[in-house]
């Protein structure tokens, strides 16, 4: 969707996240010697994309606490409990970005604000853009795919179990993996 302002033309398109395209995988280490890994299917949200201007663009998203899945239906139920997300009082994960700062031709960082657990901290995604399509109905679609890594300590997500090495049961860091398609509305 191309706007025409009195100075110039620039380009805005609104993609709408496309839920059943998009997903954030996590990872960490379990034990200290192997890794665990999972994925929430339930992401929505906009973003606005200034391909004039990179750094115009924004994100807002919004993470289905509920839809974690790893594989095992009883680490699935300790993470939706209060020793992790606490589904119950907090159903939802959110970002909003606050500065978008391009480092290549479809690369950047996208800085925001990530409630977890009522608690906001701010976070840096390495962000790649493979560009935009018209899709086989004729809707614009573009795709993105950001990385990152936070304590999850921040975040309030505190238990652990000590292991009898002196090591714990959970690391810390989190490793985070965005896949997004997001369309253009008409």
């Amino acid at each position: 969707m191309a706007t025409q302002t009195s100075t110039q033309e620039t380009t805005r398109t609104a993609l709408q996240i496309d839920p059943a395209h998009s997903f954030l995988e996590f990872s960490g280490r379990h034990m200290m010697v192997s890794t665990y890994k999972g994925r929430f299917t339930g992401v929505t949200g906009t973003i606005v994309l200034d391909q004039a201007n990179p750094a115009d663009s924004s994100v807002e998203a919004v993470v289905d606490a509920t839809s974690v899945y790893t594989g095992s239906d009883q680490r699935d139920g300790h993470l939706k409990s209060p020793d992790f997300l606490d589904i119950a009082n907090y159903p939802t994960l959110t970002f909003k970005s606050t500065r978008v700062e391009p480092t290549g031709t479809h690369s950047g960082r996208v800085t925001g604000d990530l409630t977890i657990r009522g608690t906001t901290r701010p976070i840096t995604f390495e962000v790649e853009f493979f560009g935009i399509e018209k899709n086989p109905w004729g809707a614009q679609v573009a795709g993105f795919e950001a990385k990152s890594s936070f304590n999850r300590k921040d975040f309030g997500l505190a238990w652990n179990a000590p292991l009898e090495s002196g090591g714990v049961l959970v690391a810390d860091t989190v490793k985070v993996e965005i896949h997004v398609e997001g369309s253009a509305q008409s």
